[in-house]
């Protein structure tokens, strides 16, 4: 496996875990919810190097994806 798969593994890990804990939903749900964000598509993409990020600070832009309806960056 190599490193940027296994650091985005991580950080989907622990931020489902979050998902779950904040929300008190099961943990499917928490998945498809994280998996249909445009978060996790920033994260998935190497590109952006999201994936170096700590699940802590993903977990926050998510958060701030679901109030506002769109991924908002601080590195712009």
């Amino acid at each position: 496996m190599d490193k940027i798969k296994f650091l985005t593994d991580q950080n989907v890990q622990e931020i489902i875990a979050f998902i779950v804990e904040d929300n008190k939903i099961e943990y499917d749900e928490a998945l498809d919810l994280f998996y249909k964000s445009q978060t996790f598509e920033k994260l998935s993409d190497c590109e952006t190097g999201l994936y170096r990020e700590s699940a802590a600070y993903i977990y926050e832009l998510f958060k701030t994806e679901q109030k506002t309806g769109k991924f908002i960056s601080t590195e712009q």
